[in-house]
C-alpha cells in the first residue's frame, strides 16, 4: 500500500476565484477526483482569502502541481503543497496516529 498521498491544498486563493477555475487550472495536471473550495462560491460571508482541496486519480499529479507554487492566478501567488488524507493518519485499529 502506497503513503502518497493524491490530496493538495492550494492556499492564498483569490477572493474572486471560482471552484470552476480552480478545476480547469488544476485539470491540466491530473484527473480531479474532488475539489473543494472554501469558503464555497455561495457563501454570503466576506471573503479575504479561500482554501482548496484538489484530489486527483493519480498521487503522481500531486508532485507535478506543486510547480504551481508562486503561480500568479487572478490576482494573488498561490502556495500549494501535498495534503495528507484522513484515511492515511489512521492506523489499522482506526486510532489516530500522533502527530
Amino acid at each position: 500500500m502506497s503513503s502518497a498521498t493524491k490530496v493538495i491544498q492550494v492556499t492564498n486563493v483569490s477572493p474572486s476565484a471560482t471552484s470552476e477555475q480552480m478545476r480547469t487550472l488544476f485539470g491540466f495536471l491530473g484527473n480531479i477526483e474532488e475539489l473543494k473550495l472554501f469558503p464555497p462560491d455561495d457563501s454570503p460571508l466576506p471573503v479575504t482569502s479561500r482554501v482548496c482541496f484538489v484530489k486527483f486519480h493519480e498521487s503522481e499529479s500531486v508532485g507535478v502541481s506543486q510547480h504551481l507554487t508562486n503561480t500568479v492566478f487572478v490576482d494573488r501567488a498561490l502556495i500549494v503543497v501535498p495534503f495528507a488524507e484522513a484515511s492515511s493518519l489512521m492506523t489499522e485499529s482506526g486510532d489516530y496516529r500522533g502527530l
